[in-house]
């Protein structure tokens, strides 16, 4: 069975989550399966192997399950972006909109070193917002956006299209 399958019959998808009328797709039984789990990450691997990455930012917090191990595998820094007021240190901090208001979102302000070549990851793409807002923090650190690596696509919501400005690397292992 392909990955991409696997990932189809596996993938969770719960109506009226969190609210009536979205179809969740929900991540959790993957990871209750270690060998799915090893065979996401050698897949992403394989594709960032090929643009060879400096760092991995992972976007709270599904984006630090795969994102991780993934910086892990590519020996290269694994770092965070969280909700405003959940990091420790000094932070650049960045708010956008979304379909039903605004969020901000912050990174260390000593995280990226100037001229890294930035992947950004996340478990899901939507609209693309908060990768969107991601890669602006990268960008603020003087990262380059070499590209996006998401485990799920939820191409009724044309995120890639708001994220083509930053890359034309936009990976994805499954669409919905």
């Amino acid at each position: 069975m392909t990955l991409e399958q696997e990932l189809i019959d596996t993938i969770r998808t719960v109506p009226d989550f969190p609210k009536e009328g979205i179809m969740f797709k929900d991540i959790t039984p993957l990871m209750e399966n270690p060998m799915l789990s090893k065979r996401i990450v050698a897949e992403m691997k394989k594709q960032m192997e090929i643009l060879k990455p400096d760092c991995i930012i992972g976007v709270e917090s599904r984006g630090f399950l795969y994102g991780l191990p993934l910086a892990m595998e590519l020996n290269i820094p694994f770092i965070t972006v969280r909700k405003k007021g959940k990091l420790p240190y000094k932070t650049n901090t960045y708010k956008y909109d979304l379909e039903y208001g605004s969020a901000e979102i912050e990174m260390h302000i000593d995280s990226i070193k100037p001229g890294w070549k930035v992947v950004v990851h996340d478990d899901l793409l939507a609209t693309g917002g908060t990768a969107a807002a991601a890669a602006e923090l990268a960008k603020m650190q003087g990262g380059n956006i070499l590209g996006f690596c998401f485990l799920v696509e939820l191409a009724f919501l044309a995120g890639k299209q708001k994220l083509a400005p930053y890359s034309p690397n936009i990976i994805n292992l499954v669409s919905f």
